[in-house]
């Protein structure tokens, strides 16, 4: 079992960065893929972005391509999103994920355990 708390959320304006990271303790964190997904208000939760356990496979919904990044450092157990060109329309909560079945999917279903979420509020 793996669990994760986010960090790294808050409040920008249209064209700012943010670079958020999810921590994870518990069992081998190299053994999973990670995702990032992210729900606003009313909305279901979509897929944002997808590494492999090695980091040497990623994934990106088309909404965020270009702009965010999605990384991960083994050595201190914790995967990164860095998100550029931020726009309201990514206002939302965030969320990371970790599979332990090497499916680098982009569906919710595809991961076995999340974090809590961090807020992320993009103003116009």
């Amino acid at each position: 079992q793996v669990q994760l708390v986010e960090s790294g959320g808050g409040l920008v304006q249209t064209g700012d960065s943010l670079r958020l990271s999810c921590a994870a303790s518990g069992r081998s964190f190299s053994s999973y893929d990670m995702g990032w997904f992210r729900q606003a208000p009313g909305k279901e939760r979509n897929f944002v972005a997808a590494i492999s356990m090695s980091g040497g496979r990623t994934s990106y919904a088309d909404s965020v391509k270009g702009r965010f990044t999605i990384s991960r450092d083994n050595a201190k157990n914790t995967v990164f999103l860095q998100m550029n060109s931020l726009n309201p329309e990514d206002t939302a909560v965030y969320s990371c994920a970790a599979d332990g079945f090497g499916r680098t999917g982009v569906r919710a279903s595809d991961y076995d355990y999340w974090g809590q979420g961090t807020q992320v509020t993009v103003s116009s």
